[in-house]
């Protein structure tokens, strides 16, 4: 028989929306136009040690829509979860927080994303999947470059 204790292990504590927003511009001029968006997305990280073996993620999602170059909205989600990380080394657990645990996180914040959209009067986006071990890649890269003073 053998002994699991040592294996590392990986549990979901809670995942919650801790923070939304949406700020429809200039309207009601936006709703009178034939809706052709032109968006721009972007994605922010952020980790915390809450104690030995937990840990918090909020992974904010802002999305700015113009449409016909005219800005319609602005909308931002932060989806946060507590996991329960045990038995991997330090590096290990910086890539599983931010890949692992992301990817756990994206589905939620696109639904609450798409459900405030849709109460302001919008048409939900069709976000494509989020290729977080490529964003993690990028940031240590990022790291390594930057002079340390």
């Amino acid at each position: 028989m053998q002994n699991n204790e040592n294996q590392p292990s990986f549990l979901i504590q809670k995942v919650y929306t801790k923070d939304i927003s949406l700020e429809t511009i200039n309207s009601p001029e936006c709703f009178k136009d034939q809706w052709n968006p032109n968006s721009d997305f972007n994605i922010d990280i952020n980790t915390k040690k809450l104690d030995q073996e937990n840990f918090e993620l909020d992974l904010t999602v802002t999305v700015t829509t113009k449409n016909n170059e005219a800005n319609a909205y602005i909308v931002e989600v932060t989806q946060a979860g507590i996991f329960t990380i045990t038995n991997m080394p330090e590096d290990q657990i910086e890539s599983v927080l931010n890949t692992y645990c992301a990817n756990t996180l994206f589905p939620y914040a696109k639904r609450v994303l798409d459900s405030s959209i849709m109460k302001g009067g919008f048409l939900p986006l069709n976000l494509a999947p989020i290729n977080f071990d490529a964003i993690y890649m990028q940031k240590k890269a990022q790291q390594t470059e930057q002079p340390t003073h």
